[in-house]
């Protein structure tokens, strides 16, 4: 019933931002249709995990800070998308569900800046991309989402009418034996990196 209901209410957002939001979702090939993998995006807006989550063709698992579960209403749905996370503090629990979730074949989305931009430019990445990629051996799909800060800039309390878009990068795997806190900041960087390509890759089409 819970599978049901996620998917329903997964289409109705599809339905809603393709409508209202132009939705646009370029790379959609690159997410396989089954088995773990992680989905890295960069984050500009809270309108960005219900987009990204509405461009998949799979259920998304998001990793959501602790505070969303506490809001009435809310909270009960944020539950049935995601588990929660100490953003001051993240815990090996969480790492461990993360890979856990991947093992049994999730997609499980991840914001590795750690928060929304302020300006829309990509902030530095957290570890914790890192340690999940790594750990779970997972493949990693850069993801770069556009206009969302537009269609619900900060501050604001009703979505707009702006185009959106939603650009899934080809998968990287970085299966290795190799750990450590270096490794895995290195990581991080290159995940960001390769949103970085695909934002720099958008601008260069758009303006030759």
């Amino acid at each position: 019933m819970k599978y049901l209901l996620c998917y329903f209410l997964k289409s109705i957002f599809a339905i809603f931002f393709k409508v209202f939001n132009r939705l646009e979702v370029v790379g959609s090939e690159n997410v396989p249709e089954k088995g773990g993998v992680i989905v890295a995006a960069n984050h500009v807006s809270y309108l960005d995990p219900p987009i990204i989550g509405a461009a998949l063709k799979r259920l998304p698992t998001y990793i959501a800070k602790e505070e969303l579960f506490n809001i009435p209403v809310i909270g009960r749905f944020i539950k049935l998308f995601s588990f929660s996370v100490n953003r001051d503090k993240v815990q090996p629990s969480t790492i461990k569900e993360a890979v856990s979730r991947l093992k049994h074949g999730e997609v499980v989305i991840l914001f590795p800046e750690g928060g929304r931009s302020a300006d829309g430019t990509l902030l530095d990445g957290k570890r914790g991309i890192g340690m999940i990629a790594t750990i779970s051996k997972m493949p990693v799909i850069p993801a770069l989402i556009e206009g969302t800060d537009k269609a619900l800039p900060a501050g604001a309390w009703f979505l707009r009418p702006a185009k959106v878009r939603v650009i899934f990068g080809t998968p990287v795997t970085f299966n290795t034996d190799e750990k450590g806190r270096d490794f895995q900041e290195r990581i991080s960087r290159e995940v960001m990196e390769r949103i970085r390509n695909l934002k720099f890759k958008e601008q260069r089409e758009k303006y030759g």
